[in-house]
C-alpha cells in the first residue's frame, strides 16, 4: 500500500460477523470518496456457533475474530485496536416518528443542531417502543435514517447552513434485542477489541448497493446471507422501512447435507461450486466420490429457493404498504444461487431485468491492493460496515449505564453526568438525601428537626471509584447506586434550649425555689421523654399550681391551716406565676412511694424537715422524685442546638434564566433542586455540556443557592 496515504489516512477496520463467515476489511477514504482497501481476510466459522445471525458460542465466534484480526495485522503492519461491527436484523423492530426543534429566535442550522434533533427522534422512537413493547426483551438503538426533514414546517432535501426559527425531520430508527448486540460487544472484547461504531447490516449494504440519487425511487435491497435475508424500503429519497426473514443460505445449505449425504462444510462447497462450475465433485460421508451436474443441485435446492423467495417477497410488499417495489437489488452470497432473482422477480411480478445481484457496478469506486479480488455481491456489506463510520465517525460513543447500552452524541467534554441525565436518572439520587424532618412550634415560631445525612451515591467506571464529572471512554461500564435517605429526625422535649435552660421560681416561706417550666404539646402536659411528632404545638408553661410546687419540693401540707399566694388566700389550684410567694404550714416529707417502694429522696422525713427549716440563708431546689417522674430534667443531656426558622425561611425566591421561581419545603437548597421547577429536557442536549452558573460565576451541581441568587442553565456550543 502507499505509506504515505497510510501517514494521512486514519484506518477503518471493518467486520461483517455473518452466520458462516467473519470477514474483516481494513482501508481508507480518499480526499476524492474513493475506498482503498488495504488488507482484507474470511474466516470460516469451525463449528455452527451462529445462528440465524445471532451469536451462539460468544468463545468460538471470539477466537474466529482474533484470527482475522491477526491475520489483517500481518497484512498492514500494525496493530489493530478499534473495529466497526453491524447486526443482523435477527427479531428487528423498527419506530417511525416526527420530531421538532423550535429556536428561541431565527438561527442559522448548523450540523450539530441536525445531530441533536435526529437524537432527539431516537428518544422519541425508544418511548415509543418501550410503551408497546410487549415482549421481555430490552431492545438497543442500532441505527436510524432520516426520511424528510422540515424548515419551518415546510419539506427541505437539506437543513444546514438555513436560516430557521423551527426545524424537524421524520426519522425511522431500527432497534434489536440487546441480548443480540450484547453477544456481539462480548465475541468482539473477546479478541481484544472495542467497537468504534455499530449499524444494522442493512444500513451497511444500502450505502454501497443503492447511491443516493437512486433513493428517489421505490426500490427494494435485500441482503441475503447465511442466517437470515435482511430487508430495507427506498422512496423519495429516503429509506422507508427495515425488515427481516429468518431464511437464508443455510437453508440451501442443510437440503444439499440431507439429500447428498454429507457434513455441512461439504454441502457448502457443493452450493457455492453449483453456482460458478457446470459440474460438482464431492465426497459424501461413507468416503465415496461423486460427480454431478450443477443442474442436480438446482433441482435438490429449487423447492427451498421458492419458500425462501416467496417470503422474502411478501415482507418487501408488507414492508411497503401491501404492495410492489419499482425493482429490487440482491447482495450476499445466498443470493447468487440459482434461480434466486429469477424466483423473487416473479414473485414480485416485476420483469426479471428489474430483480438483479449488485457487486462489481456498485464497487466501482472501492479499489483493492490485493490481487486476485473479485467484487461481487459477497463484498458489499463488508465494504459497506466500513464506509458507514465516515458517516458516524466522532458523533457518538457507546456506552453502559447501570447495564443498559446507549448511545451518546459525542462533543469530547461528556462526563459521567451527562451520561445520568440522558438515562434519566433522577438528580436526587445522585447526592445524599436527609432523612424525613419533623415540623412543630414552640410558643409560636416555627421549629424543624432535620434527619440524619444519608449516603452519596456510589459511582464506578470501569468498576472503578469514580465521581459524576469524570469524563467518559467509548465503551466504557458505567454503574451509579443511588444515594440513601438518611434516618427521619428524632427530636425529644428534653432536647429543646427552653426545657433544658428556661426555670421558674417561686419564693416559698422565704426561700428562694427554682423549678423547670412544664411543657404543654398540644394541650396535654408531656414529659422531658416525649418525642415530638410533626406538626406538635409546643408551649412551655410560665406558673405551677400550689398543688404542683408542693409535689415538686416533696412535702406535704397541712390542709387546715390557710395557704397565701402573693399574702392572699389561695388553695391547692391557685396558679404561681414567676417570683410568686406561697407561703403554707408543712407537716412533713412525703415520700411519692408506692407500697413496698424505697423513698425517692435522700433523706429521711426528719433529715429533710431539718434541712428545709435550717436553711433559711440559701437557695435551694426540690423534687428529685417529681422531676424524674413527671420532666425527666435530671436525664438530659446537651444535644446540638435544634436549627430555628421562621416560616418565611422554609421558601426561597431565585431567578432561572430571567424568570423568578420559588423553592420550598426544604432548608438549605443546591443547585441541581432548580431542575424540578423549570421546563429544561436535561436529555435533549445529546452530549453537549450543560452551562450552570449562579451570579455569573461557574457553579456545580451540588452548589449551595440562596434567596435572590440568579441563575443560569443552557447548553454550550461546539
Amino acid at each position: 500500500m502507499n505509506y504515505e496515504e497510510r501517514e494521512t489516512n486514519n484506518l477503518v477496520f471493518g467486520l461483517d460477523i455473518g452466520t458462516r463467515n467473519v470477514v474483516g476489511t481494513v482501508g481508507y477514504k480518499t480526499p476524492d470518496d474513493e475506498f482503498i482497501v488495504v488488507a482484507q481476510y474470511v474466516k470460516e466459522h469451525e463449528t455452527r456457533a451462529m445462528l440465524d445471525g445471532q451469536i451462539h458460542d460468544i468463545g468460538r465466534v471470539g477466537r474466529t475474530i482474533a484470527i482475522v484480526k491477526e491475520a489483517l495485522e500481518s497484512q498492514i503492519g500494525q496493530t489493530l485496536t478499534e473495529v466497526c461491527i453491524a447486526a443482523a436484523g435477527r427479531v428487528l423492530k423498527t419506530v417511525e416518528c416526527t420530531v421538532e426543534y423550535e429556536y428561541p429566535e431565527e438561527t442559522v442550522v448548523e450540523g450539530e443542531d441536525i445531530h441533536t434533533l435526529s437524537l432527539l427522534g431516537v428518544e422519541k422512537a425508544q418511548r415509543i417502543l418501550k410503551e408497546k413493547n410487549d415482549t421481555d426483551y430490552r431492545f438497543y438503538c442500532v441505527g436510524y435514517s432520516v426520511i424528510r426533514y422540515y424548515l419551518n414546517e415546510e419539506v427541505f432535501i437539506s437543513l444546514e447552513g438555513h436560516k430557521a426559527n423551527k426545524i424537524g425531520e421524520d426519522v425511522i430508527v431500527t432497534f434489536l434485542p440487546e441480548d443480540v448486540v450484547d453477544g456481539l460487544y462480548t465475541a468482539v472484547q473477546r479478541a481484544g477489541l472495542t467497537v468504534a461504531n455499530m449499524t444494522l447490516e442493512p444500513i451497511a449494504a444500502i450505502n454501497v448497493a443503492i447511491p443516493e440519487n437512486y433513493r428517489m425511487l421505490n426500490i427494494g435491497l435485500v441482503d441475503v446471507g447465511a442466517g437470515t435475508s435482511d430487508i430495507c424500503i427506498t422512496k423519495d429519497g429516503s429509506i422507508i422501512a427495515y425488515g427481516m426473514i429468518p431464511y437464508a443460505g443455510d437453508e440451501l445449505t442443510e437440503v444439499i447435507v440431507q439429500h447428498f449425504l454429507v457434513d455441512f462444510k461439504t454441502a457448502e462447497q457443493i452450493k457455492l461450486s453449483s453456482t460458478v462450475n457446470e459440474q460438482v465433485t464431492y465426497e459424501d460421508i461413507m468416503s465415496i466420490s461423486h460427480t454431478i451436474p450443477s443442474s442436480e443441485v438446482w433441482e435438490v435446492t429449487q423447492p427451498v429457493v421458492e419458500k425462501i423467495t416467496t417470503e422474502v417477497a411478501a415482507k418487501i410488499k408488507e414492508l411497503n404498504g401491501e404492495k410492489s417495489v419499482s425493482a429490487t437489488f440482491v447482495v450476499g452470497g445466498g443470493g447468487k444461487v440459482h434461480g434466486f432473482t429469477e424466483l423473487l422477480a416473479e414473485k414480485l411480478e416485476l420483469p426479471y431485468e428489474r430483480v438483479a445481484l449488485r457487486g462489481e457496478e456498485v464497487l466501482k469506486e472501492v479499489t483493492f491492493e490485493q490481487p486476485g479480488i473479485k467484487k461481487d455481491p459477497l463484498l458489499v456489506t463488508p465494504i459497506g460496515i466500513c464506509l458507514n463510520y465516515y458517516e458516524q465517525r466522532n458523533n457518538f460513543i457507546m456506552i453502559r449505564f447501570n447495564g443498559e447500552r446507549m448511545k451518546l452524541y459525542d462533543n469530547n467534554r461528556l462526563t459521567i453526568v451527562d451520561a445520568a441525565l440522558q438515562a434519566g436518572f433522577p438528580n436526587d439520587q445522585l447526592f445524599p438525601r436527609r432523612g424525613v424532618p419533623i415540623n412543630f412550634t414552640v410558643n409560636g415560631s416555627s421549629r424543624i428537626a432535620r434527619g440524619e445525612a444519608g449516603e452519596p451515591a456510589v459511582v464506578t467506571l470501569n468498576d472503578k471509584p469514580a465521581n459524576i464529572n469524570t469524563p467518559l471512554e467509548p465503551n466504557c461500564d458505567i454503574t451509579i447506586t443511588p444515594s440513601t435517605t438518611g434516618a427521619a429526625a428524632v427530636y425529644c422535649i428534653n432536647q429543646l434550649p427552653e426545657f433544658t435552660s428556661s426555670k421558674v421560681n417561686f419564693v416559698v416561706n422565704g426561700k428562694n425555689i427554682t423549678c423547670p417550666k412544664f411543657v404543654e404539646v398540644n394541650g396535654s402536659l408531656e414529659p422531658g421523654t416525649y418525642e415530638i411528632q410533626e406538626g406538635d404545638r409546643i408551649e412551655i408553661r410560665n406558673f405551677y399550681t400550689v398543688s404542683q410546687v408542693a409535689e415538686f419540693m416533696d412535702v406535704e401540707i397541712d390542709d387546715d391551716r390557710d395557704i397565701y399566694v402573693n399574702n392572699k388566700v389561695a388553695d391547692m389550684d391557685t396558679l404561681v406565676y414567676e417570683n410568686f410567694s406561697i407561703d403554707w404550714t408543712v407537716l412533713g416529707f412525703a415520700t411519692h412511694q408506692q407500697d413496698g417502694e424505697a423513698s425517692d429522696s435522700p433523706y429521711s422525713q426528719a433529715e429533710h424537715t431539718n434541712h428545709y427549716t435550717d436553711s433559711a440563708s440559701e437557695d435551694f431546689s426540690y423534687g428529685d422524685a417529681y422531676r424524674r417522674r413527671v420532666s425527666g430534667i435530671d436525664n438530659y443531656k446537651e444535644e446540638p442546638v435544634v436549627q430555628e426558622e421562621k416560616k418565611e425561611t422554609n421558601e426561597i425566591h431565585v431567578i432561572v434564566n430571567q424568570q423568578p421561581i420559588a423553592l420550598s419545603g426544604k432548608v438549605d437548597y443546591i443547585f441541581v433542586d432548580v431542575f424540578d421547577k423549570i421546563d429544561f429536557d436535561i436529555r435533549s442536549g445529546q452530549g453537549r455540556a450543560i452551562a450552570t452558573k449562579v451570579n455569573g460565576l461557574d457553579a456545580q451541581f451540588a452548589q449551595s443557592i440562596h434567596d435572590g441568587d440568579r441563575i443560569e442553565i443552557y447548553w454550550k456550543e461546539n
